[in-house]
């Protein structure tokens, strides 16, 4: 059985999806099941029970011998949010308890942290597990995914095999539910569907212009890709960043959408929010030399390649993966 959290999110079902179509089919799904607006990413989807959130832990003590591994993607992860004391315990501590059942169980670990953890990049966007414990993220979700970074460095005594995948800007189905938090892109979908033009945020930083702000975006597919290769792989532990390697401007990405909806690009700028002004990241491009380096040679989609995808053949339709 492998154990997938966060199942019915955007990231976790798709993976499911992918988990399936490899002949996966013992999926336990953990989430929060009472969401009902991520009820549709699961349906079709073959699994063998779901498990509520709040009873995984009693549930893996029951049943350690028939899991072969972990997946754990689920968390908060609205970077608007600034109660410290939900990211504690959804991120932090929640992964805490699945890292030692890991450990007492030897059962295989990856887990989602994320490229909030680099802040302003004031260190670079390297993997290095040395400066972790050294970055400055710019809100509580970030800082809570580093928190765990560095609990789990820390370990003496870790899972037989475990890696923290530090998630990009990820795109891409699924994400229907994600409201604010969902990507540009599907932002941009549905403004240009309903009027032809797009808004982006404009820049307060002198050294980008507007909509040249720049992100690595990571098609959700490559991500599932890494996260089965490394599965299957089950060696050299650690951190890796995850990404494309490869940062674009918000305007690549916006003129990108309209050409896949074959419209003209009309694009115009709005003030940032107050709100996450000054905790935005203007450049973000994730180094990905370590993860090539233990055999990972799958090329990623191009962010071209990436849109016309997503846009053709799932917001289109209203498909999932």
């Amino acid at each position: 059985m492998i154990i997938v959290t966060g199942a019915a999110g955007f990231i976790g079902s798709g993976l499911i999806s992918q988990l399936n179509t490899e002949g996966f089919k013992s999926i336990i799904a953990v989430d929060d099941f009472s969401k009902i607006e991520k009820a549709a990413n699961l349906e079709g989807k073959t699994i063998k029970e779901k498990v509520e959130r709040s009873e995984l832990f009693s549930w893996i003590d029951q049943n350690y011998r028939d899991v072969e591994f972990i997946f754990h993607i689920g968390a908060r992860t609205n970077t608007t949010e600034f109660d410290k004391q939900i990211f504690d315990e959804l991120n932090v501590n929640y992964s805490k308890e699945i890292w030692n059942r890991c450990v007492e169980y030897q059962i295989p670990l990856v887990y989602a942290s994320s490229a909030a953890t680099y802040g302003l990049g004031e260190l670079g966007y390297d993997d290095n597990e040395a400066t972790i414990s050294q970055l400055k993220p710019l809100n509580p979700y970030g800082d809570s995914k580093n928190e765990f970074d560095i609990w789990a460095l820390a370990q003496e005594k870790k899972p037989l095999f475990w890696a923290g995948l530090k998630f990009f800007n990820v795109y891409g189905p699924n994400e229907y539910h994600k409201a604010r938090m969902a990507s540009v892109i599907m932002h941009a979908y549905n403004q240009i569907k309903a009027t032809d033009k797009m808004k982006l945020f404009r820049s307060h930083n002198p050294d980008y212009r507007d909509g040249e702000q720049m992100r690595d975006f990571i098609y959700v597919k490559d991500l599932i890709d890494v996260c089965i290769f490394l599965m299957h792989h089950r060696k050299n532990s650690g951190i890796y960043n995850l990404g494309s390697g490869q940062a674009r401007t918000f305007k690549d990405l916006v003129e990108n959408t309209f050409k896949a909806m074959d419209k003209t690009p009309d694009i115009s700028f709005i003030d940032t929010p107050i709100d996450i002004r000054d905790k935005y990241q203007y450049f973000t491009e994730a180094n990905m030399n370590k993860l090539r380096s233990i055999g990972y040679n799958k090329p990623f989609h191009t962010l071209e390649e990436g849109v016309a995808d997503y846009v053709k053949n799932y917001l289109s339709s209203g498909a999932y993966l």
